[in-house]
């Protein structure tokens, strides 16, 4: 069994996932997506998305990342792919997955699901242009308006070259509206030999468990639900009799005293590399996810949430029991 953390734009970037992958139990993540247009884009734009690639690809926990590339032409994103390939990757990833309506506008992300050949052709051209040894995966859902085209779509995905596909078990149209419909995935098992990964509406333990049930998938791929509760992989794990232990070597649950200690190292990252004006959205934005599972994090959010000035949420924050 694998678990996998999420792309999440404008939320889960490389801070993010080393807090995450610091707690333990996530084999792999996803980057945000590298938006590519009609251009070869430089080195740079790469690393400032995936800071990981000059660490052998990983986060400081040692956690795989693949950078995930967002575009609609395929000699393009074949390119670029075969760029962030050369920056040692551990994979190449294609958004076909991404509701947006700015992306979808542009021809991107979850629009170009409602024509299943120009994804064989993409993912084609993209196979072609990464090393044999670098795994290409793909995130869909299951269409744009409705569900009809799913078959088709992971099917022109599959046959293009993809090593495993992840699939968020709704529309476009959906959006991030429960339910998530995971007995679709177990359809298009049936039409694919490729690995296909569940995604979508994973919030608890329960939610996985019934989520392999329903789907058939033996792996999933955890977004909101980890943001919100970040011990939920462990306690997966935990559920399914793996052993786990955090990259640390701890082994219990994680607690509220122990997230506090995170996200003053979150902050701390943050400080570096984020301008002062944006700091304390960031911290409050993570916080606003905890507080679905925390009660702590409720009074936290409650106490930070007027606060606007670095110094003032610095303070603050470590204040907090």
């Amino acid at each position: 069994m694998q678990l996998l953390l999420a792309p999440m734009e404008g939320l889960l970037d490389h801070h993010l996932r080393d807090m995450l992958t610091r707690v333990g139990g996530i084999d792999r993540c996803v980057s945000e997506f590298i938006r590519v247009t009609d251009t070869l884009l430089p080195e740079r734009v790469f690393f400032r998305i995936i800071p990981e690639l000059a660490h052998g690809g990983c986060t400081p926990s040692g956690v795989p990342v693949r950078g995930q590339l967002l575009g609609s032409d395929p000699v393009c994103l074949a390119d670029n792919a075969g760029r962030l390939a050369s920056l040692g990757p551990t994979g190449v990833d294609l958004n076909f997955g991404c509701p947006a309506k700015v992306v979808n506008r542009h021809g991107g992300g979850a629009a170009l699901l409602d024509d299943p050949e120009l994804l064989h052709r993409i993912m084609a051209a993209v196979r072609s242009a990464v090393p044999a040894h670098l795994p290409v995966s793909a995130k869909m859902r299951l269409g744009t308006e409705s569900h009809a085209q799913a078959e088709d779509c992971v099917l022109a995905l599959a046959t293009g070259g993809a090593s495993e596909i992840v699939v968020h078990a709704r529309t476009k149209r959906d959006g991030y509206r429960p339910p998530a419909y995971w007995e679709r995935i177990a359809d298009l098992r049936r039409v694919v030999e490729v690995p296909l990964v569940a995604n979508g509406e994973i919030w608890s333990v329960e939610d996985a468990l019934r989520c392999r049930e329903v789907s058939g998938c033996s792996s999933l791929m955890l977004g909101r639900g980890m943001v919100s509760d970040p011990g939920l992989a462990w306690a997966i794990r935990e559920a399914l009799g793996q052993a786990v232990s955090t990259p640390t070597g701890e082994t219990a649950a994680l607690d509220w005293p122990r997230l506090v200690g995170l996200l003053h190292v979150f902050w701390a990252g943050i400080e570096r590399h984020i301008t002062p004006r944006h700091r304390p959205g960031r911290l409050k934005q993570w916080l606003n996810f905890l507080r679905r599972r925390f009660p702590e994090a409720e009074a936290a959010y409650q106490q930070l949430r007027t606060v606007n000035e670095p110094a003032a949420m610095r303070q603050a924050l470590y204040s907090l029991r």
